[in-house]
């Protein structure tokens, strides 16, 4: 494969769309369809199940730095190439465990693989093809990707009704060794070609758009706003059937679910066609700006036109997170070491949403519901200010991607 340099890479996307869709597919919307039989097996409560799933989240994203550095230093190909290999052996592993302890190995390592083959690799692999056009091709694989769910839920469904757990992660073995592995290590070696014939100093690169003084501060805002954005996300989608009970509306329970997906869809595909115009620091404004909004309007409603404004509102956020969690960094700090923080941010991420679950849980049962959503529009409300001190701290010359003076690295 040779990679030109003029325009997003489009076969790269695509491919990498596909391997996408089976990583989230696979590895983390079956899960939910498929613990019921789990826990019946391992003689396990269903809460007991959802704990150890949240466990090995806290672990895999304790690893997520180093694997983030592992990309840097040997390129995000190979790194999912490896980690569609781990991703089929712990599937298998999963599905062959003779006990309780196995399981939960086997699992913490679908966790870990995870983190190889998602959207913190990938994105880094647009970043190395090619990083002048590497914010529209993210936002063109979170539009291609954003079908995980809508794809893999009936086909999960649909397995299971004629076949049990583990051999439905046999076949899912299978598709991340056969489809994704042979993807990616396509697409390492694309690279590595086009390295070789253009030489590495001859690469591009983006230049971050912060001088050196405000790159830490700004980089723990950035990471404060993600951080508590994924809290609320994680909390609210795990827990939306009891949120929607306790406020007497639980019926559209199964309605939200079903608005919320398409609701995320479209919001990449609005700022596919009329983003390019914004900076990502206003679009992750943007974005920080619809959760509370969501919250505010399901807390003062509490009606079914309410919750379906909610859902719709809750959608369109979520679905612009996924893009300026990959976008804003490399807009923000440019490309060198963009794996390296992708894999800083995912830590902090996948650590605060393994705790939101038990958190809100915690809340409701000695808060009530609506207190509960209140305090988490307020957490939302501090992610906007935090997005809105990095504006502030953004230098705005020559726009986006730029660098006060050549010398700043």
């Amino acid at each position: 494969m040779t990679i030109s340099t003029d325009r997003p890479p489009v076969a790269a996307i695509v491919a990498l769309g596909l391997t996408q869709i089976i990583g989230y597919g696979s590895l983390y919307y079956s899960f939910s369809i498929l613990a019921p039989d789990m826990a019946r097996d391992l003689r396990w409560s269903s809460e007991w199940i959802f704990g150890v799933l949240s466990a090995a989240l806290l672990i895999g994203g304790l690893a997520a730095p180093l694997m983030g550095t592992w990309i840097d230093r040997f390129g995000a190909g190979r790194i999912m190439t490896s980690g569609s290999a781990i991703a089929a052996a712990a599937l298998v592993a999963c599905a062959f465990a003779p006990g309780r302890i196995a399981f939960v190995a086997a699992l913490i390592g679908i966790e870990i693989a995870s983190n190889l083959v998602q959207y913190g690799a990938a994105f880094a692999l647009l970043v190395q093809i090619r990083p002048q056009v590497a914010q529209r091709s993210i936002t063109y694989l979170t539009l291609i990707a954003g079908f995980a769910s809508t794809i893999f839920w009936p086909i999960t469904t649909a397995l299971h009704a004629h076949l049990s757990w583990q051999n439905v992660y046999l076949i899912f073995a299978a598709l991340n060794l056969v489809v994704c592995l042979p993807i990616h290590a396509w697409l390492s070696r694309g690279v590595s070609q086009t390295r070789r014939r253009t030489g590495e100093e001859a690469a591009k690169r983006v230049e971050p758009s912060l001088p050196p003084s405000v790159r830490r501060p700004a980089f723990i805002l950035m990471v404060t706003g993600f951080a508590l954005e994924s809290f609320v996300n994680s909390a609210l989608l795990v827990h939306m059937v009891p949120v929607m009970s306790a406020l007497g509306l639980g019926a559209m329970a199964v309605v939200v679910g079903t608005l919320f997906g398409p609701s995320q869809v479209l919001s990449r595909l609005i700022n596919m066609v009329f983003g390019e115009s914004l900076s990502q620091v206003m679009l992750a404004i943007i974005c920080a700006i619809l959760l509370p909004t969501a919250l505010v309007i399901l807390i003062a409603t509490a009606s079914m036109p309410g919750a379906l404004v909610f859902a719709v509102v809750f959608g369109l956020g979520s679905g612009l997170n996924s893009i300026v969690y990959g976008t804003l960094p490399l807009a923000l700090f440019g490309s060198d070491g963009y794996g390296r923080r992708q894999g800083q941010i995912m830590s902090v991420r996948l650590v605060v949403s393994s705790m939101a679950p038990f958190a809100l849980a915690f809340l409701m049962g000695n808060l009530g519901v609506s207190w509960s959503l209140s305090i988490a529009a307020l957490l939302s409300t501090v992610a906007v200010a935090a997005f809105f001190t990095i504006m502030r701290l953004t230098r705005p010359v020559g726009g986006p991607g730029t660098v006060p003076n050549p010398g700043e690295a």
